[in-house]
């Protein structure tokens, strides 16, 4: 098999709604050879290697569905079982993953194995290891002839994964914390290689490192980890304590042993996981090889005063003690059969027990500690413990070296639970774990003795979500809850906008009517990404890393993302889900690439958003497309966007009190109407939205009723709507390369980045509507990478509209010749019905709009298309015409009379002339004398 392309889906796809991995495969020869033909052999001998996939049900979602398929009829391909090998060397690595597809891609024995996975690495790794083991069980005929003297080791290379893999997991109680964050629908994002999670999006995000908190205090920590200050700092409340001495030599360990009275514990100043400890030391030969031991570890050495009694680890979340767990060293119950070696071996087996801390329960490790204690006890690796005797293999009872946990929170007396929470209050921490050592932990301490060795900063949870004993307690939603208490906002709204035309200027719209209504909008866009209005990062952030960007920013709460098809097919969504999303329109462009060959199929990819979307989806109900797409959507609310005010379904919507932004005409003008619930709203006049141009420019009209639905959606008032729409302009600081009108030469210019012949259809209507008697001039171009039919289709277009046409390639000719694109144009336009005489070929877009202006004479229109719409818009304002802007202004004497509403009560009359603002707005200004 030959693999094309792998692709990783970091969110939704067009495959699925979490992440995926997709290799493209060529099975060559291998078409002609399904399971059924390879023969039994073939099949068993993977169930040999994997035995598991014997318990896939595959479509008949029953155990050993995926055998039944191999083995009926023909059987199936082999790209179907490299899907379930990868899923299975996955679920051995520990990954709950069941989801998988295979199914037929473009040329025969062309097939996309799709299967789900929770890291990336690992899920790569498992689909190249199931493609060669496949491989490797082939006839020899069929082998890759590379690979035919070369025999795989599967097991060994099994094993690696497997070992890579289960390093790359999270621990238990990253574990746990991440599911209760995602029981209480709180995004959790891996931020590294290790444990560093962030929960929530923008400014209400938390972090958390295993239990370490981002509301943990650094100065708590360290006091934590000082167990001399600890000691201090609870002595000083007035708390049981250990009396404690810290020495720097062996001899002054000696010393300060007699001086507290034996026994005593010796152990390091700084460590954990019981690292280095030695406990009921009675000689000083015994202090001075535990004294060696512990300096292993730390700088410094303690020793304090021994407490008789049992290990409880109590947990302290939030001021509130959560569980206690009585923690019992590493040990083996005897049988009266089998030695402790032999015992140690069978203890191991436990599902449950794991490498360092990967499990709920740590291996019990046979090393020179185990021996230290069987030989004091009277016992080695040999011998054979009596029936029912446990028999002790370390002084301390930490799970970390093979201890086990029982629970006993409800046992707690109130002294002792009062104890434990005062004392993390006295360290200072938000979660800690208090190692408390007493006979009886259901008496007070004041009655029955005992005390407080540790408090702990970043406590490990294994104790209590799976002990060895008793009941699991939920201590990972109680750490949760502490960082998002009940009521408090867990995350950002996310408003996602897609479409062929219009999502740039409908994503500034929203952003712009967000941030008046009192948010920090974090904005992703083709031009860049912009924090609370300021440019971070320029280039296309329309995909994931920008998405991510965004919503991990610390200031943002809220989120404006358009949304491009190329990131969506490259990488996946980056996100599980958004607030509201909206598809504007879907027509022909970037058709022929990334597999995408119908605007239908264009229109599956749009809808992943929609799909996703969890309070509102909204779509144009005068797009065929779009309007399928309300099939598709889990939203609690369905909004359509119509220039129709005669629509039929949106009507029945309507009636039905479902929500509509609808364009009505009446005698003032075209009026954008709020339909909400049975209410009528009106919103606004469109001649009041700078951006439509006295409402001319109807693109820009729909773009404002979109972005007043998703801003609706996202709880803005209607107030807070206007406001927006009405200070949002079509500037090229508002929205460079979107329709920006320069009205400062004696002919005005219009500069857009249309692409696609649905947009410079959109741009040659406002060309004439704003200048229906003027002469009109377009420099026009189109992206290399359109198919042949998309540029002849833009040449058709743009076909009798103006009376000039300058035909131009863009700075990157994506794979094209010369000047391919331009003379596909020119012979677009002259079988339209251009006159040759009208049409000129110039290579550069810079050349193009200077040869533009300088045959622009005062009155004229000029339509320039530009991909670097940058470097346009300061060419023509640094653009000098011939002739001055004096000869070329019209300066007409009228007789006006202003309204009373323009200028605040004061009526007059006077000589005035007509010209154009920055914008293209008419208006009036007086005569000089």
């Amino acid at each position: 098999m030959e693999v094309k392309s792998i692709v990783a889906y970091q969110g939704p796809s067009i495959h699925a709604h979490f992440p995926v991995i997709r290799y493209t495969v060529d099975l060559g020869v291998l078409e002609e050879w399904p399971t059924g033909r390879l023969g039994q052999r073939f099949i068993d001998s993977l169930l040999g290697y994997l035995p598991g996939l014997a318990q896939h049900g595959c479509s008949y979602q029953s155990p050993g569905g995926l055998v039944r398929r191999m083995t009926e009829g023909d059987g199936t391909w082999l790209g179907h079982v490299m899907e379930h090998a990868a899923i299975e060397l996955q679920k051995m690595a520990g990954s709950d993953v069941s989801f998988g597809k295979t199914r037929a891609a473009g040329p025969h024995g062309h097939y996309d194995v799709i299967y789900e996975y929770r890291d990336e690495a690992v899920g790569r790794r498992a689909g190249d290891l199931a493609l060669a083991l496949i491989e490797q069980l082939l006839p020899a005929e069929l082998k890759p002839q590379t690979d035919t003297e070369t025999q795989l080791d599967f097991e060994q290379k099994r094993d690696d994964f497997l070992r890579d893999a289960r390093s790359r997991e999270v621990g238990p109680s990253t574990a746990a914390l991440m599911k209760a964050a995602a029981d209480r629908a709180i995004p959790c994002t891996r931020m590294n290689a290790d444990s560093l999670i962030r929960l929530g999006y923008g400014r209400f995000q938390k972090r958390i490192k295993a239990t370490l908190t981002s509301e943990t205090r650094q100065l708590a920590v360290d006091i934590a980890s000082d167990k001399e200050e600890t000691n201090r700092t609870l002595r000083d409340a007035g708390l049981p304590v250990p009396r404690q001495r810290k020495v720097y030599r062996a001899c002054d360990a000696v010393v300060s042993a007699e001086q507290l009275g034996y026994p005593v514990v010796v152990k390091p100043l700084d460590c954990n996981h019981g690292q280095g400890v030695s406990i009921k030391l009675t000689t000083p030969e015994q202090v001075e090889l535990a004294y060696k031991r512990a300096r292993k570890y730390s700088h410094a050495v303690l020793v304090e005063s021994y407490i008789p009694g049992s290990d409880y680890r109590m947990l302290v979340v939030n001021d509130q003690l959560a569980a206690v767990a009585r923690r019992v060293p590493a040990h083996v119950v005897g049988d009266g059969l089998h030695t402790v070696e032999q015992l140690v071996e069978e203890a191991n087996r436990d599902p449950r027990r794991g490498v360092g801390h990967e499990n709920v329960l740590t291996r019990i490790e046979l090393g020179d500690t185990a021996q230290s204690v069987l030989g004091a006890a009277g016992y080695d690796f040999e011998s054979v413990p009596a029936p029912g005797e446990s028999v002790y293999l370390c002084a301390t009872a930490n799970l970390s070296t093979g201890g086990t946990s029982i629970d006993v929170t409800d046992q707690v007396h109130p002294d002792n639970r009062e104890m434990a929470v005062r004392a993390v209050k006295a360290i200072g921490l938000d979660v800690a774990g208090v190692d408390f050592i007493t006979t009886d932990i259901a008496s007070s301490y004041r009655e029955v003795g005992g005390a407080m060795c540790e408090v702990n900063a970043s406590p490990g949870l294994r104790m209590h979500l799976a002990p060895s004993e008793g009941a699991a307690r939920d201590v990972a939603g109680a750490i949760v809850d502490m960082l998002y208490p009940s009521g408090t906002p867990k995350t950002i709204p996310i408003a996602s906008i897609t479409g062929t035309n219009g999502k740039t200027t409908t994503s500034r719209m929203l952003a712009q009517i967000m941030k008046l209504a009192g948010y920090t909008v974090g904005l992703g866009t083709t031009d860049g990404v912009y924090i609370d209005g300021r440019m971070t990062l320029a280039g296309d952030m329309t995909g994931v890393s920008s998405a991510r960007m965004i919503l991990a920013d610390c200031a943002v709460d809220a989120a404006v993302l358009e949304t491009a098809r190329g990131g969506l097919l490259r990488r996946g969504l980056g996100y599980p889900e958004c607030n509201v999303a909206a598809c504007l329109n879907v027509s022909a462009d970037h058709l022929g690439l990334r597999g995408i060959e119908t605007v239908e199929q264009m229109a599956e990819v749009k809808r992943i958003i929609i799909e996703v979307a969890k309070d509102m989806a909204v779509l144009n109900a005068d797009d065929p497309l779009c309007m399928k797409m309300a099939d598709h959507t889990d939203a609690s609310r369905l909004c359509y966007v119509t220039m129709n005010a005669a629509h039929p379904l949106v009507g029945e919507h309507i009636r039905a009190g479902g929500a509509a932004l609808v364009l009505e005409e009446e005698a003032g003008g075209h009026l954008i109407v709020l339909w909400d619930s049975g209410r009528r709203v009106p919103l606004l006049w469109t001649y009041l939205i700078p951006a439509t141009v006295q409402g001319l420019a109807l693109h820009n009209v729909q773009n404002a009723m979109f972005a007043a639905a998703l801003a609706r959606g996202l709880g803005v008032d209607v107030e807070g709507i206007q406001l927006g729409l009405r200070t949002f302009d079509n500037s090229f600081a508002c929205t460079p390369g979107r329709m920006n009108i320069y009205d400062d030469h004696p002919f005005r210019v219009i500069l857009d980045y249309a692409h696609n012949p649905a947009a410079v259809q959109t741009m040659c209507a406002l060309v004439e509507r704003l200048g229906p008697d003027q002469r009109k001039i377009v420099s026009l171009t189109v992206p290399g990478d359109r198919r042949d039919e998309d540029i002849q289709a833009i040449g058709r277009v743009a076909a009798g509209h103006f009376d000039q046409y300058i035909c131009h390639r863009d700075s990157d000719s994506r794979g094209r010749d010369h000047l391919e694109v331009p003379d596909m144009l020119r012979e677009a336009l002259r079988i339209a019905g251009v006159p040759p005489q009208q049409i000129k070929v110039v290579a550069e877009e810079q050349t193009a709009n200077q040869l533009a202006l300088e045959m622009a004479r005062p009155g004229d229109l000029l339509l320039l298309l530009s991909e670097d719409y940058a470097g346009a818009w300061e060419q023509i304002g640094q653009f000098k015409p011939e002739m001055p802007r004096a000869q070329a202004t019209s300066k007409k004497p009228v007789q006006m009379r202003i309204r009373l509403d323009d200028l605040g009560g004061f009526e007059w009359t006077r000589n005035m002339e007509i010209v154009r603002d920055a914008r293209g707005v008419r208006i009036a200004r007086e005569l000089e004398d």
